[in-house]
């Protein structure tokens, strides 16, 4: 499932013309989901609670991707 909205927000920013995706982002009731492309052959899944502070959050996950 992971894979299939990676698919489609990168055919979401290509057509909108936002350039090359780098993270979907999704926000429930009980926190976020990021979905960020690591290569061509893997997504990276990270799930944090709603009281993360999402920006350290989005930092350290920036950080497993290289």
């Amino acid at each position: 499932m992971s894979a299939a909205m990676l698919s489609l927000g990168e055919r979401i920013a290509s057509e909108l013309g936002r350039g090359a995706l780098e993270q979907v982002y999704i926000r429930g009731g009980k926190g976020f989901v990021i979905l960020t492309a690591v290569g061509e052959e893997a997504v990276l899944t990270a799930l944090a609670r709603g009281r993360q502070n999402l920006g350290n959050f989005l930092r350290d996950a920036q950080g497993a991707e290289d």
